[in-house]
């Protein structure tokens, strides 16, 4: 894109694209079994680790319906978006761009899994705790604290945050996300939620009242 800035001031036109954005599928069935996968190519080839099913968005594309429409094409699994969990920002990551990357939990619709896309070396159910306790996931900061966040969900112990329809500010009628903290009905709810941010970035304390 050509670019003539006229005012006599410092331009604020970006200079490229400057993000990626990622997803990452929270799907988790009655039987506390998450969906996992192995992948066939990148840092995880070969090293037998299980992950959550992840991908990254397409221009114009809204995180509740890519996080479903990357489970379906890499898995065959059906799932419905319910909230997002908690995401994180980080710089010169891919390609030296900014990355954001938010973890979605959707309900599974179906249990078959049909392996779909050719980045998928493996799929299966497994029980959460056995998830959150592989070593790659214990040791990696980042992984374990998506796995905590996990865990605490199953225990419904931590409230994610809502997508609700909105319309863009660019030209009124359109349609757009926004991501909103979800209503704590209790004191109580919220005193929890407090304590597990608190001990996943600083450690575990005795218990008490908030």
């Amino acid at each position: 894109m050509l670019v003539c800035w006229l005012p006599e001031i410092p331009h604020t036109v970006a200079v490229d694209a400057s993000r990626m954005v990622g997803v990452a599928a929270f799907v988790l069935n009655d039987r506390r079994e998450v969906l996992v996968v192995q992948e066939r190519n990148g840092m995880f080839q070969d090293t037998g680790v299980w992950k959550l099913p992840t991908g990254v968005l397409n221009e114009g594309e809204y995180i509740c319906h890519a996080v479903v429409k990357e489970v379906k094409e890499e898995m065959g699994v059906d799932t419905k978006f319910v909230e997002v969990l908690c995401f994180r920002q980080s710089h010169k990551s891919f390609f030296t761009k900014s990355d954001l990357f938010f973890l979605c939990v959707l309900q599974p619709e179906s249990a078959a899994i049909e392996l779909q896309n050719v980045e998928t070396e493996a799929a299966k159910w497994m029980p959460i705790e056995e998830y959150a306790a592989q070593p790659f996931i214990v040791e990696n900061k980042q992984f374990n604290f998506m796995a905590n966040i996990c865990l605490a969900k199953a225990d419904h112990c931590y409230p994610g945050s809502a997508v609700l329809t909105t319309t863009a500010g660019v030209a009124e009628g359109l349609p757009s996300n926004a991501i909103t903290p979800k209503l704590r009905r209790t004191r109580q709810v919220a005193c929890n939620s407090w304590i597990v941010m608190r001990n996943f970035f600083l450690g575990p304390r005795p218990t008490g009242p908030c």
